[in-house]
């Protein structure tokens, strides 16, 4: 197989060629691609982003000996986790307060409530060993999709890309992996879109929940945290001074709104809820609290104007803090996220899409892939600025037709797209939920060659669950 750099030498041609047809960025064509043959390579899985969830999914494909590439429009790897630095983790369980945490992404959970997983560097080094082995490039802008008909569906056959000032690359794989927080790949697939908030908010266009700035500070003395609220217990007395799921104990910290909602932000794009704080050590806290509304993040301009409203605010945070929050009196800033934390922009449908009665139901599904249980919370908009709340799951399952693009034989989706009614997305989006789904699906991929995903049966998926349990201590019953 050609190297990368030699493609781009080869495809010289075929840059000039697009450039002649005047074809549109990503338009999708039954046509066969104007790119020609010696310009491109053949994969098993393509994964474009690189989010945990699509990395954990790559790692199944490479570790089963498939041919992986994993291509990411942004700069820099890791997306939510590592560029948006969220590093405070929402566990799952079901109604018994049994952890539904399974898979590989339980030794990040794990770690994290031990305190070992904790600063950035730890995730760091977690995010490192997932990609250890997944040839990846960064910074790539894909520039065509070509599909053809398959049967009742679509396959798409082929994808042309580019990075910065070189010839541009045409690729096939056997599968595709949609792994962006923008849907760089899927959006430009033709499906329908799932609506989103605005049939929560009666919006009249598409509306979004809003994405987080992570907030990091230093001196803070969290044992007098921990104290002051120990002197208001019972929980009640807590609860009623400093806001419903005020909370505090070693490591993490919540609530508190009673406090944050007295605070004005300087520019209205911006607001401070109720504190989800995680304890680093030796004075350092990373706070999960400061929502921003209407960012676009397929735009870089909006990306950017986010982040830097951001950091304008932190200063101002800080002294609020400072002066309302015990233990935050000798705090300061402690750097900067160049990233954000994005929770929702545009799904598109799927072979299933989940709903809200899936989830309250407890439904099991013949094909499931992973298995939820997370309250459904939908974060705020400008509509409804402190976001809305409607129940807890028990356990429910998510089946592979979630992930899988409705009218494509070969397109998977991962993490944050899956495919789920808004309500139940409030839920099913929680990052051990898809992860746990994704490493299922690289799993399955690279254990039942012999069939396409969509030609899978319910007696297929005993089989296929019975081995998840025995080699992968993975559970979906």
């Amino acid at each position: 197989m050609h190297s990368p750099k030699f493609l781009r030498f080869t495809s010289c041609l075929a840059a000039a060629l697009i450039l002649l047809s005047g074809s549109n960025p990503i338009t999708t064509a039954a046509a066969k691609s104007i790119i020609p043959s010696m310009a491109s390579s053949s994969y098993d899985v393509v994964v474009i982003g690189s989010e945990i969830q699509g990395a954990l999914l790559a790692k199944e494909a490479v570790k089963a000996g498939l041919k992986v590439l994993m291509l990411d429009p942004r700069s820099k790897p890791g997306g939510e986790l590592i560029q948006g630095q969220m590093f405070f983790l929402d566990d799952v369980n079901d109604n018994k307060h049994r952890s539904l945490v399974q898979g590989q992404i339980k030794s990040l959970f794990n770690g994290y409530k031990a305190g070992t997983i904790l600063k950035e560097a730890d995730f760091q080094k977690y995010y490192n060993k997932i990609m250890q082995g997944i040839p990846l490039e960064s910074g790539v802008v894909l520039d065509r999709v070509d599909t053809k008909a398959a049967g009742s569906g679509k396959t798409l056959s082929t994808l042309t890309y580019h990075v910065k000032n070189e010839a541009p690359i045409t690729i096939k794989s056997r599968y595709w992996v949609e792994n962006t927080d923008y849907s760089a790949l899927s959006g430009h697939l033709k499906e329908a879109r799932i609506p989103g908030m605005e049939t929560i908010d009666h919006g009249k266009k598409p509306d979004y929940m809003a994405a987080t700035y992570m907030l990091n500070f230093k001196n803070v003395d969290w044992n007098q945290l921990h104290q002051s609220i120990l002197e208001n217990y019972p929980l009640t007395n807590v609860r009623k001074k400093y806001g419903p799921n005020t909370y505090v104990d070693l490591h993490f910290a919540t609530g508190f709104s009673k406090i944050t909602n007295t605070y004005s932000t300087k520019d209205k794009q911006l607001k401070l809820r109720g504190l989800n704080a995680t304890y680093q050590k030796n004075g350092q806290v990373i706070i999960n609290a400061l929502l921003i509304y209407d960012v676009n993040p397929s735009d870089p301009k909006s990306v950017a104007a986010a982040v830097q409203k951001g950091k304008a605010e932190a200063p101002s945070i800080l002294n609020f803090l400072r002066k309302n929050i015990p233990g935050f009196a000798n705090a300061e800033l402690n750097g900067f996220p160049e990233y954000l934390y994005i929770r929702d922009y545009n799904r598109y449908e799927t072979k299933y899409v989940l709903g809200y009665t899936d989830l309250m139901s407890s439904r099991m599904f013949w094909d499931d892939v992973s298995i939820g249980g997370y309250p459904i919370d939908l974060q705020g908009t400008r509509r409804i600025p402190t976001g809305i709340g409607f129940g807890k799951p028990d356990r429910y399952g998510l089946p592979l037709r979630a992930f899988e693009l409705k009218s494509y034989d070969n397109v998977l989706v991962a993490g944050k797209n899956v495919g789920a009614s808004i309500k139940a997305y409030g839920s099913a989006r929680i990052m051990p939920t898809t992860a746990l789904a994704a490493q299922t699906i690289g799993i399955i991929l690279g254990r039942e060659r012999s069939k396409r995903l969509t030609d899978l049966t319910a007696a297929d998926f005993q089989r296929i669950r019975s081995y998840l349990k025995k080699d992968y201590q993975i559970s979906l019953q």
